[in-house]
């Protein structure tokens, strides 16, 4: 029972019993279209996926699941993004319960660099946020579905509140069979989505900075400079290269004008760090395109928000320590600043724990379903970074790839680091050091 009290290895179970509480509801007969009850791996993988604010499916969601199902799932990944244990405490806020040294430390645990006594403003601002930006989004895109698109006011008003919800916590569900690529050609349905998107996977601890200090770049922390610079440059190249890689694809970019162009590789460039919504079909995309895929959903978004992936500081860190051996510099950092040593080991542990997991995951799903391997590999580091985007192998996948997807969403969602910890058996330091010797490297 001890250990159940301490956040870092509550926080998996709560994420697995949010898990298991959607599986039960979506197999319940009136949660699919024909009245019958769902398989239960399709019912396990929907929910991971949703709870994981992946976006991975199996079936497609508006012609599978009923309305009762789609708002399962809806609510599902508003949990997941919202988090699980800043719902716990926000529920016992209004309920009158004293906001704890326990509540704040599970909720530090889940949102990772905030302070104790920030912790309750910071609860607030995510509240406010997710609020403001989904109720914005959602009154945008139900007034350009009736206007432009005809749609009746109800149904205009249920696909724009589960595209901005959806959009907001990088989930990348949508209610439409094609995803979003009925708007390729509309920046009004389009932009809304992507702004979201890249708000909230800033991170929160970056929103906080940018409340109390604005634009005053200077006397941003450096989490929040690598966090706004680094999504900046990985947006700029994303576009770049998607754009370049994929002008002439006539399954693509091809046909369209220069201006739809334009709109889609940015669009594109945004998807991969965190949300699996496609404007464009992503199994026509060129083997280059997929490869910097790869790289950008693997990367990720920032830290402590909704994006996936080892996130953008640990890359950026990786980076400065790589150009600090490269130059023969004693230390490694950026913005004149250093980074201490316990960073460094975080970051390449993450990101050397992130790699291996794919790397299993992915020769375990090509020994058993003889599918191509780079559709292997994409759907891997997507299912493991939280994306949700898909060359189209996902509903052909054996039982045992599925298994898998799931085990990457879960462990993408919830952290290596925090599951290590979660798993371990409070290991201590050794009151002695071994002597010092360095083996050849390289």
């Amino acid at each position: 029972m001890i250990a159940l009290r301490d956040p870092i290895r509550l926080i998996p179970l709560l994420f697995l019993a949010a898990i298991l509480v959607g599986t039960i509801l979506l197999s319940l007969p009136f949660a699919t279209t024909v009245g019958a009850r769902a398989p239960l791996l399709t019912a396990l993988f929907t929910s991971t996926s949703a709870v994981a604010v992946t976006g991975l499916i199996v079936v497609d969601t508006p012609t599978y699941w009923s309305g009762f199902g789609q708002g399962v799932i809806l609510l599902l990944f508003q949990v997941g993004g919202f988090g699980i244990m800043t719902s716990a405490t926000l529920l016992g806020l209004m309920a009158g319960r004293s906001f704890g040294l326990r509540d704040r430390m599970a909720t530090q645990v889940e949102r990772n660099r905030l302070e104790k006594h920030d912790a309750l403003s910071a609860l607030k601002l995510i509240l406010g946020i997710t609020v403001v930006v989904e109720g914005v989004v959602a009154i945008i895109l139900t007034a350009r579905l009736m206007g432009g698109y005809g749609e009746t006011p109800g149904l205009a008003l249920w696909h724009g509140v589960f595209h901005s919800v959806s959009a907001f916590n990088n989930a990348g569900f949508s209610s439409y069979s094609d995803s979003l690529m009925g708007f390729q050609d509309d920046p009004l349905f389009l932009g809304p989505i992507m702004i979201s998107i890249i708000i909230t996977a800033l991170g929160f601890p970056v929103m906080q900075d940018l409340r109390a200090h604005g634009i005053a770049w200077r006397r941003w922390s450096l989490h929040t400079k690598i966090t706004v610079w680094g999504t900046a440059a990985l947006l700029l190249f994303g576009f770049v290269a998607i754009l370049a890689m994929e002008w002439d694809n006539p399954a693509t970019l091809g046909p369209m004008g220069w201006g739809s162009k334009i709109l889609n590789a940015a669009f594109h460039s945004v998807m991969p760090r965190t949300a699996g919504f496609n404007s464009l079909d992503v199994g026509a995309f060129h083997d280059e395109t997929l490869m910097t895929n790869f790289f950008l959903m693997f990367v990720g978004g920032g830290s402590a928000g909704t994006a996936g992936g080892i996130k953008v500081t640990t890359f950026f860190v990786l980076f400065a320590i790589v150009l600090s051996e490269i130059l023969g510099r004693q230390d490694s950092g950026l913005f004149q600043r250093r980074f201490g040593r316990e960073i460094q080991r975080q970051a390449l542990t993450v990101t050397v724990l992130s790699a291996t997991l794919i790397f299993a995951a992915t020769t375990y799903i090509a020994s058993i379903s003889g599918l191509p391997l780079d559709d292997i590999l994409f759907e891997c580091i997507s299912a493991f970074s939280t994306v949700g985007l898909s060359t189209g192998i996902t509903a052909k996948l054996p039982a045992g790839g599925l298994v898998a997807l799931i085990i990457l969403m879960f462990v993408g969602r919830v952290g290596t680091i925090t599951v290590a910890t979660a798993l371990a058996l409070g290991g201590r330091d050794r009151p002695y050091r071994y002597p010092q010797e360095n083996p050849i490297v390289g």
